[in-house]
Parts: structure tokens; sequence; C-alpha cells
């Protein structure tokens, strides 16, 4: 499976096209729009979650409720377009693209770097598709691949582990349904109430001081089978594409799996999971501190993921820098911007795991269609059950 995004933050449309989905999946509309507002929610968000109401188009590829096999085409509007169409359409209007050009980098943006690479005298070339918007066309995507993973025993679950200097206690041995509750009964998606009240507290207080805050998220992925990803190869190790999906979320400067950089502080034994075995469940750790992997490939246990996002550059008490044409400094412009979108981010990092194991999952269990992928899952669970 993979799949391919485009559109500009203020253009018409984000477009999805997912590849490789096998036929008679059942495909809910509804579920991508559940994980499409929940992006759209948490505490800290700016002015643009009051204008767009996510909700994704089924252009190709479902048919009847059902995947056919073709490429899965999806779509959601950008209801803020009708405002943007003379700076951001495709024909040339001589006085919108000198009216509106950027030319002033905001620092911790992809302004400057794009435009260098690309030869871009107007920055909003380079703004409008490195856009934390974009993420919504890759939730979409996630929350097709849950509806496959689900279907095959396997569920996701993200909460808000850390924002600014608050930090939620561990709770590692919820059940997954009440991680599910409390997240989504949080305004932050914090488990942890105490940290909850701390967390806004400290958005409201850097909301009024014109800042930022960033924080840490963790995504739990419960029900996968030992034996995804490889060993074999550094590319096919599940683990290592984990990580490069959630450092490609935009804003995501880290990532650690199970205990993560504390490894780096404990000695081996403190580390290392024991493998213990039991009739009614074959083999298991005795703990989980490899954070569902080793050697590149599930163990069984839970997938604990956790993502690292920096606060958002865009300001409103603005940092220097420098503009292109005239050389002179000056503040950074300031566009719409969140406080504190990490419990949005947290959205998003579930979904792009989300579909890094459906990719695993159906590439080890080739199938053209999801029964038979259901069955080479159920099949494989009981052998290594004997195993």
């Amino acid at each position: 499976m993979r799949y391919l995004t485009a559109g500009e933050s203020h253009g018409p449309q984000l477009t999805v096209i997912i590849e490789g989905l096998p036929s008679q999946l059942p495909f809910s509309r509804e579920k991508v729009d559940e994980q499409l507002a929940r992006r759209q929610k948490g505490y800290g968000r700016g002015r643009r979650m009051q204008i767009e109401s996510d909700r994704v188009q089924v252009l190709s590829g479902v048919r009847f409720g059902k995947t056919t096999g073709a490429p899965v085409t999806l779509v959601i509007e950008n209801k803020d377009w009708t405002h943007w169409k003379k700076v951001m359409g495709t024909d040339p209007i001589p006085e919108y693209a000198e009216k509106r050009r950027v030319t002033r980098p905001r620092p911790g943006h992809a302004d400057l770097n794009g435009a260098l690479k690309y030869g871009h005298r107007d920055m909003r070339d380079v703004l409008e598709r490195s856009s934390a918007r974009e993420t919504a066309a890759r939730v979409a995507a996630g929350a097709v691949a849950r509806q496959l993973l689900e279907l095959c025993g396997i569920r996701v679950a993200g909460h808000v582990v850390r924002i600014g200097t608050a930090e939620a206690e561990a709770t590692p041995d919820l059940p997954l349904d009440e991680i599910l509750r409390r997240a989504e009964a949080s305004p932050v998606r914090c488990l942890d109430p105490q940290a909850e009240k701390e967390m806004m507290r400290l958005i409201d207080e850097a909301k009024k001081e014109g800042d930022s805050l960033g924080g840490i998220v963790e995504v739990i992925v419960e029900g996968a089978p030992a034996g995804l990803g490889s060993h074999v190869h550094w590319d096919r190790k599940l683990d290592a594409r984990i990580a490069r999906a959630v450092v490609s979320i935009q804003a995501f400067k880290g990532v650690e799996i199970g205990i993560g950089f504390e490894a780096a502080r404990r000695k081996g034994s403190e580390v290392h999971d024991e493998i213990l075995w039991a009739e009614d469940r074959g083999f298991y750790r005795a703990t989980n501190r490899a954070g569902g992997f080793e050697g590149g490939m599930t163990t069984g246990e839970r997938i604990v993921v956790r993502g690292v996002m920096k606060p958002i550059p865009t300001l409103y008490k603005p940092l220097r820098s420098v503009d292109i044409e005239t050389k002179k400094p000056f503040a950074a412009s300031i566009e719409r911007s969140d406080s504190c979108a990490v419990p949005a981010a947290c959205v998003v990092a579930e979904n792009v795991v989300a579909w890094e194991v459906a990719q695993a999952l159906t590439e080890k269990f080739p199938a053209d269609t999801m029964p038979e992928l259901i069955e080479q899952v159920e099949q494989y669970r009981k052998r290594i059950a004997r195993f």
C-alpha cells in the first residue's frame, strides 16, 4: 500500500490517492470524518478551526460501501478557498501575484529553505504546501488504514504526555478502551486530570504572551502480531519506518519507542524484556520496555511510540529575519496560528502510525481481497501460538 497527498493550505482542496487497498474492505466515510474532526479539536487551536469543518469526499475506488481494489481518491475541501481564489488560482493575475508576494521568511518554517531549493522569489509557493494543513490528508489516509487494522484485531490510541513543563503521570497498564475514553474527554487529550489543568494554564499563559508551546504525544497500537517488519534489511525495520513517519509530521523533531532515551541511563538488566511462555498465550514479554519491537520486528506486545513536537514557530511576538529581496532585517510576519497544537498533533501521529502498521501487515500477508487478508492473519496467529 502507498498513498500520495496533494494540495495547498489555501488552495481549493487536499487530495489523497491510496493505492493497494484490498478489495471488499468495508469503507466508512463517517469513520474518516470522525478522525478529521478529532484533528480539529484541542485546547489552544487557532481561528482556522472555526472556518474549516473537514468532511471527506470519496471520488474513486469505493462502490456500495466497499473498496474495489482500484486506487481510492479522497478529497477534503478547503472552505477558506473562496477568499483566496485570486491569490492561489492557477491562472495568472499579475496584480495579485505581486500584491500578496511573500519575501520575508519566518524562522522555524520551510520558507527560506524551500525558496532556495526551488528558486521561488515568492515564498507563498513554499509555505502553502509546507503548512500543517496537509496533515488533514494524512489523517484521512490513516483513517482508512485503521478500518483495515480493526478487521484484523488491531487498534490504535493516542494521548498527550507533556505540554511545556506540564507532564502527565505514567499510566502504562491502562486498558486501551480506558485510554481512548479518557483522551477523548480531555481538552488536551491528557489522561492525568491534574496535568491537564496545568497544561491548559500554560497554554493560556503562552497565548497571552504571544508565544507557543510544544509537547510530547504517545501512540499505542494493540493487537499487532509478532513478526511485522524485518530484521533482514534496514529499510524494512518497522520501528524505523514508524520513526520516519512520526518525524515527518510538521513540527515534530524527535521520536522514541518504548522507554527510548531512558535506556541510555539504565543497565542492560533494567532495559531488556524477559521472555516467558504460557499455555494460554504462547510467548510473551514480562515487561514492554522495548515498546513492542525487537530487531526491527513487532514482538506481539503493545507498540508504544512517542513523538516530540516543537512549539509552533508562528508567533505573535515575532523573531528576527531578513527580507530575501532587500536583504534588510525585519520582525517576522504573523500568520494565523495556534498557541498549541499538541492535542491535534496527537491525532495526526495516531494515524500516520496506523498507516505504517497497516502497510507492514499487507506486506507480510499479500491479499487481493479483505477476506483473504483476514484469513491469513488469523492462520498466522494460530501458527505462532503453537510455535
